[in-house]
């Protein structure tokens, strides 16, 4: 007789143990382990076994803890409105890039290609294929086998640990909604020769341009030599080994320009509807300065600039700066200007020279470690800056605290001398469908 179980899914996310009473987590199964597959789904995206009515649900009752947690933090006792989140236009293979490691599979093959299940630390980790998430598009997980194909018939060894030696280590995809296809392989040189790096990498383009991973159809091929787990272009260059520096894509009437190590919101048919919403928010209305702290390749300056006087960007990454001048040109866009380093440094130096008759809009994208201080005294300081939306892919992090100095009481101590904001709208944009992670807009008036 067959005896049928019911028990709860093996979830790894708190929020999600949490929660799965409300959303109907539980279901009906035959008690058996889970597969590799399986496990690593609920890894990467680990609410991939709800329909997407109860995953935008639950996001919802994430920001909402979020604000009440920030009110508290102010003790403001006013509810910030939450506009309800608007859904991801594309839910299943959105990603636009990803990367995949190398290491140890299931089978034990040290030349597995795909994502990590277990941690170092305990010794268990294990390297599954990633061609069956739902996230994931088919050509990244082509490009991925046809990678550890490769990696397969090569000699030289995978680098797994640095100090172990070996040589191949991840792969980076980035594809465009019209096809465009760029690959990015990461090579430890270790000891090797020039002539024996040279020979190995010719391997690599006869293998992608004419061999079996002609499959893939990629219009740029990219080695980078590394030392480093992770290193910038200034540091070790990328090198063009076969087809176009660079891949394009059509993102509201513009054409944006994508080099191998470039921001770009992974989920672009997302990435449309964010930046339609950012500039409903900013409410611009043709006479201001638009402030774009963190820009990238410039979208969100370049989507806006029809509707201000003038666009400042300001972006660490020296690459993406020439990719936002070269953007803004291409389109036509005259009033766009894009700063390199730092924001911290280059913020403060900047905001007196701006001229504060015509008004400031400020916009601000920082990665998941939030916003450095000095820029956020920069702009609270700068009374002329009236309206700012924060745009946080992780407003339960360090973004907290960004939030909170924009809108605490002037503090002399800390150098916040200026007005304080108030929060008065909160929008949350679902770029990542299958995980717990959405965008969320938040708008600072004062």
């Amino acid at each position: 007789m067959n005896v049928r179980i019911e028990r709860v899914l093996p979830l790894s996310n708190p929020l999600l143990r949490r929660d799965a009473c409300k959303v109907g987590l539980r279901r009906t199964f035959r008690q058996k382990s889970p597969t590799w597959e399986e496990r690593l789904a609920d890894a990467v995206t680990p609410l991939w076994r709800l329909n997407y009515e109860e995953q935008l649900q639950l996001k919802v009752e994430r920001q909402q803890e979020i604000l009440r947690e920030l009110s508290s933090r102010l003790s403001n006792t006013d509810s910030v409105p939450l506009l309800p989140i608007i859904p991801s236009p594309l839910r299943n293979g959105y990603r636009n890039k990803s990367t995949f490691s190398v290491n140890k599979g299931v089978d034990g093959n040290p030349k597995t290609v795909g994502f990590y299940i277990g941690t170092g630390k305990s010794g268990n980790v294990v390297c599954v294929g990633g061609g069956h998430l739902l996230n994931m598009p088919e050509k990244h997980a082509l490009v991925a086998r046809c990678y550890e194909d490769f990696i397969r018939q090569s000699p030289l060894r995978p680098c797994i640990v640095f100090s172990d030696g070996g040589h191949w280590r991840e792969v980076t995809v980035r594809t465009t909604s019209a096809g465009g296809a760029m690959a990015i392989v990461y090579f430890h040189p270790q000891d090797l020769t020039r002539e024996q790096k040279s020979q190995h990498k010719a391997k690599l383009v006869e293998y992608f341009a004419r061999g079996p991973g002609s499959v893939c159809r990629l219009d740029s091929l990219y080695l980078q030599e590394s030392a480093m787990t992770r290193c910038s272009h200034q540091d070790s260059p990328y090198q063009l080994l076969y087809g176009q520096p660079h891949i394009h894509e059509e993102l509201l009437g513009f054409r944006f320009r994508i080099s191998a190590d470039a921001f770009f919101q992974v989920n672009t048919a997302a990435a449309a509807v964010l930046y339609r919403t950012v500039g409903e928010l900013t409410r611009v209305s043709g006479g201001e300065t638009l402030l774009d702290v963190c820009c990238g390749t410039g979208a969100i300056g370049i989507s806006l600039s029809s509707k201000v006087k003038r666009v400042i960007g300001i972006e660490v990454m020296e690459q993406a700066v020439e990719d936002a001048r070269h953007n803004a040109e291409t389109n036509g866009v005259r009033n766009c200007e894009f700063l390199s380093g730092k924001a911290e440094a280059v913020l403060p130096k900047l905001m007196p020279s701006l001229d504060s008759d015509s008004g400031l809009t400020a916009v601000v994208n920082p990665s998941r470690a939030g916003l450095h201080y000095r820029i956020i005294r920069a702009l609270r300081n700068h009374l002329s800056i009236r309206r700012l939306v924060y745009i946080s892919c992780k407003p339960d992090g360090e973004a907290m605290r960004n939030f909170v100095e924009l809108c605490c009481s002037r503090n002399e101590q800390k150098k916040l001398t200026g007005e304080p904001f108030t929060l008065t709208l909160a929008v949350p944009v679902d770029m990542f469908p299958h995980t717990t992670h959405c965008e969320l807009l938040l708008v600072f008036e004062r």
